[in-house]
């Protein structure tokens, strides 16, 4: 799960260095076109890949989880890669309403601080950006890093649904084929020929989500919900890091507290989540 989680932040890296002249969404449709390849390549896994029950869920999965990705990469081709991933890895608050609504999950009380945190640091990380004196300030593209994690909670509350009835490789596929087709309305319409240069970044960022959502799949056998929420955050600390070290990122003060209240909400949120709630 850790080696999934650095996997997914040099993707992300990969596509930052990507959008210097393609769009983000550009660069997610390519991404799935890449995830694609080993379900369509590789008959054993295309056998399990239309093996479902349940073909609304892999739909709502396949869905939001696509346009998640899509407004991710929106937001990473336009503000920095760190703040871009910290937003769309908060996804855990987002999951907490979506999975009351439709799974029917009773909310626990000791989710409210958390919750609280994790929104507050969201919106000072996302607004903290604009110039001194002016306390926050939303551009298009940190509304867009913003959609993309409460999509992804919707996401992620589909692939609850669907791990009732439906194996991991129909979920990886449905994810991957769906997510194509969310994204090529806006790839297609302005799609600009990668250089030898770009094509190599986006080869990085195919190669590694399969890898990363593979691992992801595998380690998920294995580690308790709590592990793999507490492990995922690797992904954004990784990311902030290499934004700032590579790419002369530079985070405000509000946008730094933001960050801190965000990861330490989503892993309250995440902690809470997996502890099983005391007998009253």
């Amino acid at each position: 799960m850790a080696t999934s989680s650095v996997c997914f932040s040099f993707m992300a890296f990969a596509a930052k260095l990507a959008a210097e002249r393609l769009s983000g969404s550009e660069i997610a449709f390519l991404r799935f076109a890449f995830m694609l390849i080993p379900v369509v390549l590789i008959p054993k896994l295309a056998r399990k890949a239309v093996e479902f029950q349940r073909i609304d869920l892999l739909l709502y999965r396949g869905i939001f989880g696509g346009s998640a990705v899509l407004f991710y990469f929106l937001a990473l081709a336009h503000i920095p890669v760190g703040l871009a991933t910290l937003l769309n890895y908060s996804a855990p608050v987002f999951s907490v309403p979506f999975a009351a609504l439709f799974l029917g999950d009773r909310a626990d009380r000791r989710l409210l601080l958390p919750l609280a945190a994790a929104l507050v640091g969201m919106v000072l990380a996302a607004g903290g950006g604009g110039a001194a004196g002016q306390l926050l300030h939303f551009g298009p593209w940190e509304l867009a890093g913003m959609v993309s994690a409460v999509l992804s909670g919707a996401a992620v509350t589909a692939i609850r649904a669907a791990r009732r009835t439906e194996g991991s490789m129909a979920i990886y596929g449905s994810f991957s084929l769906f997510g194509l087709l969310a994204t090529a309305p806006f790839a297609l319409r302005g799609f600009q020929t990668p250089t030898s240069r770009e094509w190599f970044f986006l080869t990085v960022v195919g190669c590694l989500s399969i890898i990363a959502q593979l691992l992801m799949t595998w380690a998920y056998r294995w580690v308790t919900n709590l592990q793999a929420g507490i492990l995922s955050q690797l992904t954004v600390v990784l990311t902030l890091i290499l934004g700032v070290v590579f790419l002369g990122d530079r985070l405000t003060p509000v946008q730094i507290v933001g960050s801190c209240l965000t990861l330490a909400g989503v892993a309250g949120v995440v902690k809470v989540q997996a502890t099983p709630r005391a007998v009253e």
